[in-house]
């Protein structure tokens, strides 16, 4: 993981967090109770991680996915191309099949709103745009641009039933100028008696909204500007003209945005209290948004994180709790978790002295490591549900073994993982190469 005092927000938050390596080929005379024969009876296998072309093959996974309302969809690294081509194929299948109508992901509220103009028709080049919005990220990559094309062109053909962009974690590296405006924009309409105060308190925080010069001021100041992000929230939320007004809906939202970033920002996070208090703030507040975006719109949400994030069970301390748990306390059966593993390759991934993206390699798992049984199943890429699964699987899946979770950062791992405490469905890919980033 990266330092949190290197790295700010929320890259320092996310950078330990991974799930993932596997290996072998199939050996002959597995007995009855060897868990690869369990495994084995309950494996679908993958036709294809690449979007596009047949679906057949996903049909079992919609029926694990049921009446779900969020489906969290992890990576065992961020920087993997077919963790997220294959994000791309599930989320058009859930799409096309199963109603879903919004992707979300673990970035800004911000980013997401700009993402979001984009694949309902709004102006700009799409590349352009992922390489602004995301170049402090993983995702500044041709596979992200091929999943905002195909919502875009998708929406293009369907201008009744459009699919949605939701970004779901804090503002960083900016808090917006879409929130601040459109706040005072509200408020001037609406209750201008109200606008000299809201102007007041968002001032030294606007002209901090990069987020490197925000975490720059003194931890004294950063609570005071977390003291006027709250006032103006509860400013906001006084006025209560109603759910059903989308204004003042999206204008209370971007408040509630503004005062999650400054409660982050708040914290020490160069002290490990401050740090593990900070992970325990980011996943509650990302499930808190996912939850608000799928009530408040009634969409079908697939959600886009690392494994970690979407599972239920933290396998490191410094997490307490992790997004997936947060929501499966809201949504109960409604949420679904779905995690990947896999056996052997290669991802982009920082490291501890630098924060350029160069593309690393793992070699074939090792004996005694989860995906070491995992990949000796005949198929090579495939998915299961560990909830039905046979006893003897669920049984060898509920144990901690050493597994590939890489975050930002790389050596990163492996992690003593319980993959069946922590995911409902599991999917195993034998081999994974880089994500492809974008040329400068």
């Amino acid at each position: 993981m990266a330092s949190a005092a290197r790295r700010t927000i929320p890259l320092a938050l996310a950078g330990t967090l991974g799930l993932g390596v596997l290996v072998a080929p199939q050996t002959a005379g597995a007995t009855p109770a060897d868990p690869v024969r369990a495994v084995e009876r309950a494996a679908h296998p993958l036709r294809s991680t690449d979007p596009g072309g047949s679906a057949k093959d996903l049909r079992p996974l919609g029926r694990m996915v049921g009446d779900a309302k969020v489906v969290g969809l992890g990576e065992a690294t961020h920087g993997s191309h077919e963790f997220f081509t294959m994000k791309d194929r599930v989320f058009r299948y859930l799409v096309e099949e199963k109603g879903f109508t919004t992707f979300a992901q673990e970035v800004s509220w911000t980013t997401g709103l700009r993402f979001d103009a984009y694949v309902r028709g709004g102006e700009g080049d799409v590349r352009a745009l992922v390489h602004k919005e995301l170049a402090k990220t993983p995702w500044d990559t041709e596979e992200y641009v091929g999943l905002l094309t195909w919502m875009r062109a998708y929406n293009d053909k369907h201008p009744d039933r459009q699919v949605r962009f939701m970004g779901d974690d804090l503002n960083y590296p900016e808090l917006g100028h879409e929130l601040f405006d459109g706040i005072r924009d509200y408020v001037r309409a609406h209750e201008p008696a109200l606008l000299p105060r809201i102007t007041e308190l968002y001032a030294p925080i606007r002209r901090l909204a990069d987020g490197d010069a925000y975490m720059a001021r003194p931890l004294e100041e950063r609570r005071k500007l977390r003291g006027k992000a709250r006032e103006a929230l509860r400013l906001l939320k006084a006025l209560r003209p109603g759910s059903a007004d989308r204004e003042y809906t999206m204008a209370l939202h971007h408040a509630r945005s503004v005062s999650q970033t400054a409660t982050i920002y708040a914290l020490p996070l160069d002290t490990p209290e401050g740090q593990k208090d900070a992970m325990l703030y980011r996943d509650r507040l990302m499930a808190q948004n996912t939850a608000w975006w799928q009530r408040r719109t009634g969409d079908k949400v697939l959600l886009s994180a690392h494994n970690a994030h979407v599972g239920y069970a933290s396998y490191d301390p410094r997490y307490p709790k992790m997004q997936g748990a947060f929501l499966r306390d809201r949504l109960g059966k409604r949420y679904v978790s779905i995690g990947f593993t896999f056996n052997r390759g290669s991802f982009m991934a920082q490291s501890a002295e630098s924060e350029v993206w160069k593309p690393r390699s793992v070699g074939a798992a090792t004996r005694g490591m989860n995906e070491y049984t995992l990949d000796k199943v005949r198929h090579d890429d495939y998915f299961l549900d560990v909830r039905t699964a046979p006893a003897a699987a669920r049984k060898w899946l509920g144990k901690a073994r050493p597994t590939q979770s890489i975050g930002t950062a790389y050596p990163d791992g492996p992690h003593k993982i319980r993959l069946a405490p922590t995911h409902d469905i599991l999917v195993h890919l034998h081999d994974v190469t880089a994500a492809r980033r974008q040329s400068p």
